[in-house]
């Protein structure tokens, strides 16, 4: 077979001396071809083979980002939510449930983060170039055969750059070695079932050498003049000896862990040498360790799983004068450094080459010795210390052409925009709409204002309100998540321009449609071009197992702007008066019905049972932390709802009094709550002449 489509000649004469060594394995060749004529090489995963954070990152780093609050608090719902499974699983492979859902949430956070690399490009590619083809190869043809067996679907299989892939990461021929049918249909799909994942995780350590009831290892003290030439993961030597040696418990008793003889074999691990955390490590440590052979690695599933045990975590500091921090403080920073005028690109919490030039631009200010670009402690209570003023909300006049748009007959999409599956043009409860389909989820998005109005995962019911009440267009579609730009309210606005912005009640166009490698589909959208407006607006929606929505504001300008925005969510509860919002607890809001006069502080979580102001609710949240999670006890789920690129959270339900005076509402005040995605109240957004700024939430349902 000529692989005449490829342009790297010798990619193609790699890829048919491929298909003879599949061929070989039971893959005919034109399955072959079917499979691997589409691909290209990526090169940008070469330069990754020396890179991995394992190796590169300071151990107080890596484990403050992966054994962070965020984390342990997701996984003991995991370990709720999924009790009877774990338990089922706990019982036949002898593997505890809390260092199952460990290696969950350090290997895809628990199913949200699965890679976005193409899984047969980026192993053709490692197996065409660069050191190790050997092994890559043997990892390709791996992961074909699994395709050609039907235990996966080729199509939209992404994983990381080197090939692990699914909820728990396992390279192809690891996969094809381990992987079991835990959920009893015939199939090991560790993609699309958490059973068969967890499952198939359990019995790798079984296999491992995990050894059912005893600990991973404990931390211990050292004596002072310790040789460290003694430490390393194979070096085990009797617990006798260790105690000879000096070795106590952190309290200074004998050694004697529960459920191992005494003279069980254990190495000691000092990972940031005699200055910081000392651990003994038994047999499980090293089954840990070979799932992925890094020691940061093991002991983030170690010490992970501890704290979700309801443990403390490690009690020795490690030896630096600048911890790490984690995701909400990663994301405290970035804000941070966005409110002074850096573009750090999405407020995510993932430090990238964008958020280090900003932190060393900041460190250069501060007039640090050495500005190497780390987000740690140091640099975020710098920061924390120098409040920023909030600049005033740019005053925006009713531009000229508004009107006579606000009036002109719906678009539903550009003519050179490709028709691609899943996605059609039609109505949604009255309301003409772009429909989407993919196999996790459906939506809506009215093609009146560009809002969303319906986002339905899976075997669940729809996330958003929408108003069955609302009133005939152009009124303002109550309900969904509509888009309040480039002003919130009238924050900073006259009477002369109308509430909430202007591209609320415009038509909008669908500028672009496809189906990414995942099988999620991606939209973006714009409003039309407003005269006299120098900004321009594009909205991105990704549609899968949980939905993005991005407002990407660009400044044509030739000079600085200042915005207010939201996306201004009405999610659909059981009843709003039995609702809590996580997440909150702790800040500072400014409240409507007091006029935003003083800032107050929340005390636990949010709800309609306030006794300050109970029954209604119209605050805003400043130097919000981007996660907070809607516990609907009556629907029975939770709604985990995140933002980058903004520091506000607006909570709004009008309640009885004022609902019954609104005609779209009237009763159905106890059917949402609103949960904002806010630049609002002092968090207004400055767009330099030229620049940008990006505004992101995601939408995560889980069943309680």
């Amino acid at each position: 077979m000529a692989y005449a489509q490829q342009v790297d000649p010798a990619f193609a004469t790699c890829l048919s001396t491929l298909q003879g060594a599949a061929l070989k394995q039971g893959i005919p060749a034109e399955r072959f071809t079917a499979m691997m004529s589409p691909v290209q090489p990526d090169p940008t995963v070469l330069d990754l083979l020396d890179a991995q954070p394992e190796f590169t990152t300071p151990i107080w780093d890596y484990l403050a980002a992966l054994v962070d609050d965020q984390r342990v608090e997701e996984g003991r719902a995991m370990l709720a939510q999924h009790a009877a499974l774990l338990q089922r699983v706990s019982a036949e492979y002898g593997v505890d449930p809390a260092t199952i859902v460990a290696v969950w949430g350090v290997e895809s956070d628990y199913g949200r983060v699965f890679g976005k690399r193409p899984l047969l490009q980026s192993l053709a590619t490692l197996s065409c170039a660069g050191r190790r083809q050997a092994f890559f190869r043997g990892e390709l043809l791996a992961l074909l055969k699994l395709i050609h067996q039907g235990d996966l679907q080729g199509e939209g299989l992404v994983g990381s750059w080197a090939g692990a892939f699914g909820h728990t990461q396992f390279m192809p021929s690891t996969y094809a070695r381990i992987a079991v049918d835990g959920d009893g249909d015939g199939r090991r799909d560790l993609v699309a079932s958490i059973p068969d994942a967890l499952a198939s995780t359990a019995n790798y350590l079984k296999r491992a050498g995990w050894r059912t009831g005893e600990p991973w290892g404990m931390e211990v003290r050292v004596p002072a003049g310790f040789a460290v030439n003694q430490a390393g993961r194979t070096q085990r030597r009797p617990l006798s000896e260790w105690k000879a040696l000096g070795v106590t418990t952190l309290e200074g008793d004998a050694i004697a862990p529960a459920g191992l003889p005494s003279d069980v074999r254990a190495a000691l691990l000092l990972p940031a040498g005699i200055k910081g955390p000392a651990m003994l490590v038994f047999r499980n440590y090293d089954a840990i360790y070979s799932y992925n052979a890094a020691e940061s690695y093991a002991l983030a599933i170690a010490t992970l799983a501890d704290r979700l045990r309801g443990g403390a975590g490690l009690a020795t500091a490690w030896p630096t004068d600048d911890p790490g921090l984690g995701r909400r403080e990663r994301r405290q920073l970035q804000t941070l450094l966005a409110a002074r005028g850096h573009d750090v690109g999405p407020v995510d919490g993932m430090i990238g080459t964008a958020s280090r030039r900003a932190i060393q631009a900041e460190q250069q200010r501060l007039g640090w010795p050495t500005p190497d670009g780390r987000a740690g402690r140091r640099i975020l209570q710098a920061l924390q210390a120098e409040p920023t003023a909030a600049p005033a909300a740019t005053r925006f006049t009713l531009p000229s052409n508004y009107t006579a748009l606000a009036q002109s007959p719906a678009l539903r999409s550009a003519s050179n925009v490709q028709q691609i599956k899943g996605v059609t043009s039609g109505q949604f409860q009255g309301l003409d709409a772009w429909l989407v389909e993919t196999p996790q989820s459906t939506a809506a998005i009215s093609v009146f204002g560009g809002q969303l109005l319906s986002f339905v995962p899976k075997g669940g019911q729809d996330v958003m309100w929408l108003s069955p009440r609302r009133a005939e267009l152009p009124t303002p579609i109550r309900g969904g998540s509509p888009v309040c730009w480039p002003y919130f309210g009238r924050q900073g606005q006259g009477i002369d321009v109308p509430s909430h912005g202007f591209v609320r009640t415009l038509p909008w166009e669908l500028k672009q449609a496809r189906t990414l490698p995942d099988g999620r589909i991606e939209l973006t959208l714009a409003p039309p071009v407003l005269d006299t407006l120098a900004l321009r607006l594009q909205m991105v929606l990704v549609i899968g197992a949980t939905l993005e929505q991005t407002l990407v504001t660009e400044n044509t300008g030739s000079s600085a702007a200042s915005i207010t925005q939201a996306l201004h969510n009405y999610f659909r509860v059981g009843d709003a008066t039995r609702v809590d919002v996580e997440g909150v607890d702790g800040l500072d809001y400014l409240d409507k019905y007091e006029n935003y006069a003083q800032p107050r502080r929340q005390q636990g979580p949010w709800n309609l049972r306030d006794p300050r102001d109970p029954g209604r609710s119209d605050r805003i949240y400043t130097e919000a932390g981007g996660r907070y999670v809607l516990r609907d006890p009556v629907m029975k789920r939770r709604i985990t709802l995140e933002t980058q690129g903004s520091r506000a959270l607006v909570a709004w339900n009008p309640g009885a009094e004022a609902a019954a005076k609104m005609a779209d509402v009237g009763d159905g005040w106890r059917d949402y709550v609103c949960l904002e995605a806010a630049n609002a109240g002092p968090d207004v957004v400055t767009v330099p002449a030229g620049g940008r700024h990006v505004l992101k939430q995601t939408l995560t349902v889980q069943s309680l």
